[in-house]
């Protein structure tokens, strides 16, 4: 729990007092209710922002944001409907649509998989804000009315084909089994593999190719999390050439941490093949190993600014060697980053193999 989630948490702890303004009598009680509502909901642009700005997003703040956004604004809703301030059928076609996203959410989170809200999700949410407003300040001034009718017919259309552009872009979450339960049970046994479970053969490779060499290999991550370090130490033994690992999520940390320089974060962003080259460079350097390999990526589900989902640099640094990649994944969030791992492991392997490190 950080502070851009506690800020989403707002909007919901809110709810009961905005009811109330809405409901009562004394004078200026709209006018007081309208502030209310927009400082509320203010709160979903901030908690943004400070998320992505300082590195404090996270799959709860992912989830709890556009759930926050319904509630929310649902409740205000039918107070409207309950005021006669508004047609019931439209708060019975945007529940539907919240309906439809909420169970396409549900199924897509008992996959592992976290679907954040989109572009045309956060319009849809901007134009509600407005069309309410503007709702909730008609009732004492009359002359808003005609505007904020026309604003609710286009809060309307958005909300409709948001919902639509949803379930076309993850319609194939609906076909796709759980890959992992909601709420994994406690462990009763040891930890120890079971006779099932093996080490990934690239793995086994990439050690018997470091010993082959005498090389010891270090790693540096972003989108995957330490996939690369979990793939390498399932491997008993691999202290023997495996160093560490470092996993620097934010742009603060691979600065610090991996020395990239905060002026080509600036201009090149953390996805891309100068950063990627110095994430790897910063981990030999620091961790004190031969071989270094660093991965930044946009796992998704949501793009990167103009960065799509997918896009993937690989870099792998030695004593003589400087090598950078790009991949253009097109699986979920899960998918990008296994296969992300994948082609780190190979990189590493190819230039053993070629002689290059």
């Amino acid at each position: 729990m950080n502070l851009p989630n506690l800020l989403t948490l707002s909007r919901l702890i809110g709810i009961p007092f905005l009811v109330w303004l809405l409901l009562a009598g004394f004078p200026g009680h709209d006018q007081w209710a309208a502030v209310l509502f927009l400082l509320f909901s203010a709160t979903d642009t901030v908690d943004g922002w400070f998320a992505r700005r300082f590195g404090k997003v996270t799959e709860l703040g992912k989830f709890l944001d556009p759930l926050a956004d319904k509630v929310f604004v649902l409740t205000v809703l039918v107070t409207l409907v309950q005021e006669s301030m508004l047609p019931a059928w439209v708060v019975v076609v945007i529940f539907s649509r919240e309906l439809l996203i909420t169970i396409l959410r549900s199924v897509s989170l008992g996959q592992g998989r976290v679907i954040a809200a989109s572009w045309w999700g956060k319009s849809k949410t901007v134009s509600q804000v407005a069309a309410i407003s503007l709702l909730i300040l008609a009732r004492p001034y009359a002359w808003l009315e005609p505007y904020a009718v026309f604003l609710v017919a286009v809060a309307l259309a958005i909300t409709i084909y948001s919902g639509l552009d949803y379930l076309w872009r993850f319609r194939y979450v609906l076909a796709l089994p759980p890959r992992r339960p909601a709420i994994s049970p406690l462990p009763l046994k040891g930890g120890a593999p079971g006779p099932g479970e093996s080490v990934d053969p690239l793995v086994r490779r990439l050690a018997a190719a470091l010993d082959r060499a005498g090389q010891t290999f270090s790693s540096a991550e972003s989108c995957t999390g330490g996939m690369v370090a979990a793939a390498i130490t399932d491997l008993p033994g691999s202290s023997s050439f495996f160093l560490g690992g470092v996993v620097a999520y934010s742009n603060q940390l691979k600065h610090r941490l991996l020395g990239v320089p905060e002026d080509l974060l600036e201009a090149k962003g953390a996805v891309s093949p100068e950063v990627a080259i110095a994430m790897a460079q910063g981990a030999r350097e620091r961790l004190g190993s031969d071989l270094a390999v660093s991965i930044t990526c946009v796992a998704g589900p949501a793009a990167d600014g103009a960065k799509p989902v997918g896009l993937t640099f690989v870099g792998v640094a030695g004593p003589d060697l400087v090598l950078v990649r790009q991949f253009n994944w097109r699986g979920d969030r899960w998918e990008n980053r296994r296969l992300s791992v994948e082609a780190a492991l190979k990189m590493v392997l190819d230039a053993l193999a070629e002689g290059k490190a």
